[in-house]
């Protein structure tokens, strides 16, 4: 049951940052607003969806999943952030469906870390007793 919920929140997660890509790559009218309103402009807009394409694939990988839940956590609360103070959290009469999608995200996210917790703290005490 735990593998069938972990599968199945890291396909939303995968899903939600794959589906936004589309309108950054190609310059969408409300994906360019919402960079230039950051002041990140084109390249923070087509590096974020860089990073959340290799976030997407990580969490779609066993081995990697909490990592792509990590760097999905921390790009999403970027993004989160900019709702917060220069967004808002509807966008462009949006309805506010990019916020509550950033909320999924982050919960997803926070959810993948903790059910993967054993492989990421492998990894970071493998770190700790090298040094």
């Amino acid at each position: 049951m735990k593998t069938f919920f972990s599968w199945a929140v890291r396909i939303v997660v995968a899903l939600i940052l794959v589906q936004t890509l589309y309108f950054k790559f190609t310059a969408a009218p409300e994906s360019v607003y919402i960079f230039e309103q950051t002041g990140l402009g084109a390249p923070g807009r087509i590096g974020s969806g860089i990073a959340e394409l290799i976030a997407a694939i990580l969490l779609l990988l066993p081995r990697t999943a909490w990592l792509g839940a990590l760097m999905a956590l921390g790009i999403i609360s970027g993004a989160l952030f900019f709702h917060l103070t220069s967004l808002g959290i509807e966008v462009m009469g949006d309805g506010g469906t990019l916020f509550y999608l950033a909320v999924a995200v982050f919960v997803g996210s926070a959810i993948t870390l903790f059910l993967e917790r054993e492989k990421w703290m492998e990894t970071v005490q493998g770190f700790t007793s090298k040094g």
